[in-house]
């Protein structure tokens, strides 16, 4: 009987701002989160789950639940406070504490350079990656970490949904558009900085730590037609190249593809490429890591010549009837899992890396202390078999299935409702009470499941 490699990769991801809180300590300067607003009723940043300070704490649950792999963001302004100045040595020193401790405790790291995170003088001095000049503090930043980090750590992804830069500038932090550019000219010149940017760590990595993998990463949903329709099977099918897979596509091939180039140039999108830049494509990724937590269904449209294609996207998506959802319209689609990893694979022939999954619940613990999150087991059971599915029925090549935030985290808004993990963290939006960790019904689920290498599903 067909099994998973030995060597199969399980466990979390996170990020530096939605974990680690300490704002103000350790050197930190202030970072974008420290200054963005939340949406009204969401907490604020400052604490998150003080993972700073518990992070022996954490590592000792991920442990008992048979986590060999961890995956978490540094904090740039961390390490670099401004982005474009000295070192912060103290910053240094609490991730060489947190990567030493997961070895011990037999969990190999990886970094993520940019969780959506930058230095907060970069963004109001420079506009974040609209500049060249911040492109090129990056790759300074990540000198800095590959070199004192890269004897330990051997796994190095440089943007977290890297394809999301091409989709709205919020996450490169550039969202001031100069004078007489469109927003559309702005956003792929950005999305274009972003890439050049990745291509330059892949680059340190492999001067600096040449014995490290390194990867991409992209967030993948699946896209099915709502009608049967040739015209809607034909938006379909550029909506997942321009959405899911074009960031792939250079990662995986060292240039930009025909049909996004096709699709900037004829719009007078396309951006300003400097000296150097066709030769930096060529640093190509060794594995093309994703998320993936959802499908949408679209209906029939057309690629004009005025929208990009990501506010065409939020145009066309309806509810599948099908499916069930979470509370926040995230449709649950295990099979889905499956199709997006035969697609990849079957374009650009190298191994996937699942680096998050999961969805989000409202949760609080009763009377017992206990957390009855039957329907969390059931997604990620499901989503598991979709994935053994691929590799052992299909032949695809998978690197490792790691979970979204395994430790319950504030989410991507700063809310704290919307839980992910498999231990509840014992606080709200509005108090922090005691952030004591409880183990969800899911936490002894999960171990069964990491422990067996993915046999026992049950």
């Amino acid at each position: 009987m067909k099994q998973l490699p030995k060597d199969f990769y399980w466990g979390g991801s996170v990020s530096s701002f939605q974990t680690e809180g300490a704002y103000d300590e350790g050197g930190k300067g202030v970072s974008i989160y420290d200054v963005r607003p939340t949406p009204e009723g969401h907490a604020d940043w400052k604490v998150a789950i003080d993972a700073y300070h518990r992070y022996s704490e954490d590592i000792a649950l991920m442990k008992e639940m048979g986590f060999n792999f961890y995956r978490f963001s540094i904090c740039w302004s961390r390490i670099i406070p401004n982005g474009d100045d000295e070192v912060n040595e103290e910053g240094v020193a609490f991730y060489n504490r947190l990567i030493d401790e997961l070895i011990e405790n037999g969990i190999t790291p990886m970094i993520t350079l940019v969780h959506f995170d930058m230095p907060y003088h970069l963004v109001k001095e420079y506009n974040g990656f609209a500049s060249r000049k911040v492109v090129d503090l990056f790759e300074r930043y990540a000198r800095v970490c590959i070199s004192r980090f890269g004897d330990r750590v051997k796994h190095w992804m440089s943007f977290n949904e890297q394809n999301l830069h091409a989709m709205n500038l919020l996450y490169s932090n550039a969202e001031e558009i100069p004078e007489g550019v469109s927003k559309e000219k702005h956003l792929y010149q950005v999305a274009h900085n972003v890439m050049i940017a990745h291509c330059k760590m892949v680059k340190a990595v492999r001067e600096l730590a040449p014995d490290a993998k390194v990867g991409g990463m992209t967030t993948i949903m699946a896209f099915y037609p709502a009608t049967m329709t040739p015209q809607n099977n034909l938006f379909v099918q550029e909506m997942n190249n321009l959405v899911n897979m074009w960031t792939v596509d250079v990662q995986a091939n060292g240039r930009y593809p025909e049909y996004y180039s096709a699709y900037l140039k004829e719009r007078g999108w396309f951006p300003h490429f400097e000296e150097g830049d066709e030769e930096l494509l060529q640093y190509t990724s060794d594995y093309l890591a994703f998320s993936y937590y959802r499908s949408n269904v679209l209906t029939s449209g057309e690629l004009d010549l005025e929208h990009d294609y990501a506010s065409l996207l939020d145009k066309h998506v309806i509810k599948n009837p099908h499916l069930e959802a979470t509370e926040w319209g995230w449709e649950k689609d295990a099979t889905g899992l499956r199709i997006v990893m035969n697609d990849m694979y079957a374009r650009f022939h190298k191994p996937l890396f699942i680096l998050e999954n999961g969805m989000g619940a409202r949760e609080s613990i009763d009377v017992n202390e206990q957390v009855q999150d039957d329907y969390r087991i059931s997604y990620h059971r499901n989503h598991i078999q979709a994935m053994k599915d691929a590799m052992l029925k299909d032949g695809v090549e998978c690197l490792g299935y790691v979970t979204w935030g395994p430790i319950d985290i504030p989410s991507s808004s700063c809310e704290i409702a919307k839980r992910y993990g498999f231990v509840y963290v014992n606080r709200t939006d509005q108090e922090l009470l005691d952030l004591r960790r409880i183990p969800k019904k899911s936490f002894y689920w999960i171990k069964k499941v990491f422990e067996s290498n993915g046999e026992d599903l049950q």
